[in-house]
C-alpha cells in the first residue's frame, strides 16, 4: 500500500487527499494535528482508534501535533450533545491533564511528536481578538451541525459558547500550521471548520481525516466516560482484561479491527476460531500492549483459572476487618460497600438479590445478611470478576 492508501484505512470521512499526494511528492513532513480535551482523568479505548491513526502517520516519518485542550475543555465541546455539558473549572481541566501525555505516550512516539496546550495562545487573546475570530462563522452555518438544528428545532437551548468551540478549536488548526487533521466521526464539522479558517488566514487548508467512533462495553452507544462504558488506558489488567471479556461477539470484531487494526482477511482467518479464544486473545494482546507480555499471559491464566475452572484467583484485594467496620459485626452490605470497590450500598445490595455475591464460595441472597469479625480470611466474591479478602 502507499502511503494515501495507509491513511485511508479504517477512515471514514478522508478530504483533501489529493493535496496531501502533492505534499508527498514534494517529500513534505507532514503535520498531523489530533486535540483531546481533559474533561476526565482517563484516555479511553475510544482515543485509541485515532491515536492508532497517528501512530501510523508517524511510522511513516510524519510528525503528530497533540493538543491539549486545556481551555477548549472549560468550554465544553458540544459535538453529538443534546444538552449543555457541565462547565470545568480551571483547576479541574489542569488535574485531569496531569497523565494525558504519559497515557498517550503508550500509543504514540514521544520522539516524534510535538505537544501543545491551547491555552499557549488563548490565553493571550483580548476580548476583541475573539469577537474578530466570531466573525468569522455565521448563526446559519453553524446551525448546519445536525446537533445544533435539532436542538434548535426541538428549542433546546444553546450556549453562545458553544457555537463558539468549532471556532476555537479551529483556531488550533492555524496556530499549529497542520497538514492533517484527526478526529472521530462526530468532529468531522469542527475539522472542516479549521480547514476553512486556515484557508482563510492564507494557510494551505487541513485535510480532514475521521474515524468511526468505538462501541462501548454495552454494545450499543459508543465509548465515552460520560456513559461509563468505556476501557481507559490507565485500568489495571485485570480490570482491563475482564472488561474486554464482558463485551459480545460482534462487538470484539470492532475492536479487533479498530484498536488490533486487523485487515478484513485477518479478521475472516480469526473467526475461524471459537469466539470465546478469539475474545481471550484479544484481551491478552491489549493488556500485552499496555503492560508487557508476561502480564498480559499472566491475566489470561488467572481468567482461566477463575472463570473456566472456577477457581479462587490467589492474587486479590485484602482489607483488614478493623478498616471496613468498628463493630463485632455489621451488615455485609456495609462491610462490602466499605471496600470502595463498588460505586454505592445500592449496587452492592443489588449485587446480593441477584444472587451474584458468594461468602467463602456460600450463596448469598439476603440482603440483610450479617457478617461477624472472622478469626480467619474470608474471600468474598461479587459477581464474576470482583474477589475481595476479609482479614480478622
Amino acid at each position: 500500500m502507499d502511503q494515501i492508501e495507509i491513511f485511508a484505512q479504517n477512515a471514514e470521512v478522508f478530504i483533501g487527499a489529493e493535496t496531501l499526494k502533492e505534499k508527498l511528492a514534494a517529500g513534505k513532513q507532514l503535520r498531523v494535528k489530533l486535540g483531546v480535551d481533559p474533561t476526565r482523568p482517563d484516555l479511553t479505548f475510544g482515543h485509541m482508534v485515532v491515536f492508532n491513526k497517528l501512530r501510523q502517520f508517524q511510522d511513516l516519518g510524519h510528525k503528530a501535533v497533540l493538543i491539549i485542550g486545556d481551555y477548549t475543555a472549560c468550554i465544553g465541546d458540544p459535538s453529538g450533545r443534546s444538552a449543555l455539558r457541565p462547565v470545568l473549572t480551571r483547576g479541574e481541566v489542569l488535574e485531569n491533564a496531569k497523565t494525558y501525555l504519559d497515557q498517550a505516550f503508550k500509543v504514540l512516539k514521544k520522539e516524534q511528536t510535538e505537544v501543545h496546550y491551547n491555552s499557549e495562545w488563548f490565553g493571550k487573546m483580548s476580548f476583541a481578538d475573539m469577537l474578530g475570530l466570531a466573525r468569522k462563522m455565521t448563526v446559519a452555518r453553524m446551525l448546519e451541525r445536525d446537533d445544533f438544528a435539532k436542538r434548535y428545532a426541538e428549542k433546546t437551548p444553546i450556549s453562545i459558547v458553544e457555537f463558539l468551540y468549532p471556532l476555537v478549536q479551529g483556531y488550533d488548526s492555524i496556530m499549529v500550521e497542520s497538514d492533517v487533521e484527526l478526529g472521530g466521526t462526530d468532529q468531522l464539522f469542527n475539522n472542516l471548520v479549521g480547514r476553512d479558517l486556515q484557508r482563510d488566514a492564507g494557510q494551505a487548508g487541513q485535510a480532514v481525516l475521521t474515524m468511526p467512533l468505538l462501541v462501548g462495553l454495552d454494545g450499543e452507544k459508543k465509548m465515552s466516560k460520560s456513559y461509563g462504558n468505556y476501557i481507559a488506558f490507565n485500568d489495571a489488567p485485570r480490570e482491563m482484561f475482564g472488561k474486554i471479556m464482558s463485551i459480545g461477539d460482534d462487538t470484539m470484531w470492532k475492536y479487533y479491527q479498530y484498536l488490533m487494526l486487523y485487515t478484513p482477511e485477518q479478521i475472516l482467518r480469526a473467526k475461524r476460531e471459537h469466539p470465546m479464544k478469539c475474545k481471550k486473545d484479544l484481551a491478552c494482546l491489549m493488556v500485552s500492549r499496555f503492560y508487557g507480555a508476561d502480564v498480559g499471559r499472566a491475566e489470561l491464566a488467572n481468567f482461566e483459572k477463575v472463570f473456566s475452572k472456577n477457581e479462587i484467583p490467589d492474587d486479590m484485594p485484602e482489607f483488614a476487618w478493623g478498616t471496613l467496620s468498628p463493630n463485632a459485626e455489621d451488615s455485609l452490605v456495609n462491610i462490602m460497600a466499605a471496600t470502595n470497590l463498588f460505586p454505592s450500598k445500592k449496587e452492592v445490595r443489588r449485587l446480593v438479590e441477584q444472587g451474584a455475591v458468594k461468602m467463602d464460595s456460600e450463596k448469598i441472597t439476603d440482603a440483610f445478611a450479617r457478617m461477624a469479625r472472622p478469626e480467619k480470611p474470608v474471600v468474598l466474591q461479587a459477581g464474576k470478576r470482583v474477589f475481595m479478602r476479609v482479614l480478622p
